[in-house]
């Protein structure tokens, strides 16, 4: 049975396990401790952590993966990365202190239930960041819905200008209409309205206490002068004696 210090080691490597997103398997030999402590630094900059494990009681915190994981990672002297994020980043960080330091070596790595090699672990650790890559996917996931959206407005847009352009057409070579004579519009007098009463033009009656103006006398005829009616007679009766001749019985 283990000991109580194993048995903490234990449940420590179990927890790094679970949190990680996947482990890189290195092989240490001839880096001393201040370097170690260096890549430790540049690790956990990235979001990984590096402890040196025995490989015993890595493999009672593997649990059923480790029946995934070739012998050759977990055997000699390892030191494992746990990495918590972004892996392209802490692979490129042990990558690249590797090719400062000689003494580090990268024997390969276990990332979703799937064995790496070392020359896959160097090729993931060439991709672009994680955020990079996702934003890279989403563009195209994206692209053909647009180029997509983009041909069916088309579709739809193109008919719309065909008949746009045949009904211009048809509009130029149709003649102009003939301008109609208006027809004089009588304006009906409202019925609710009445004409105009015409005004009076009789003079009102002089009010009743208002004495009568006196009548002007018509003028007389001239009286025939005595004179004249005397000669008249005067020559009625004398005509028969005008002629001596003749006999006044006849």
């Amino acid at each position: 049975m283990p000991t109580a210090e194993k048995a903490r080691t234990i449940e420590q490597a179990k927890d790094w396990y679970s949190k990680s997103v996947g482990v890189v398997f290195t092989d240490y030999r001839g880096l001393k401790v201040k370097e170690m402590q260096q890549l430790r630094t540049n690790l956990r900059a990235k979001g990984g952590e590096l402890h040196v494990i025995k490989n015993t009681l890595f493999r009672a915190a593997a649990g059923d993966d480790l029946a995934n994981m070739p012998d050759d990672l977990h055997n000699g002297t390892t030191a494992i990365a746990f990495v918590f994020g972004n892996e392209t980043d802490c692979a490129k960080a042990l990558l690249d202190y590797a090719r400062v330091n000689k003494a580090l070596k990268v024997k390969g790595g276990f990332f979703a239930g799937k064995a790496f090699s070392a020359k896959q672990v160097e090729a993931l650790s060439e991709l672009p960041p994680r955020d990079v890559l996702i934003a890279q996917v989403i563009g195209t996931i994206i692209a053909p819905l647009t180029t997509l959206v983009g041909t069916i407005e088309a579709l739809y847009a193109d008919p719309i200008r065909v008949i746009g352009a045949v009904a211009d057409k048809v509009a130029e070579a149709s003649p102009a209409p003939k301008p109609q004579p208006e027809a004089a519009v009588v304006e009906e007098a409202p019925a609710a309205e009445a004409a105009p009463a015409p005004e009076a033009s009789v003079e009102e009656a002089p009010a009743a206490d208002a004495e009568p103006e006196a009548a002007t006398p018509a003028p007389e005829e001239p009286a025939e002068t005595s004179a004249d009616t005397n000669s008249t007679e005067a020559s009625e009766e004398a005509s028969p004696t005008d002629n001596p001749n003749t006999d006044p019985t006849e």
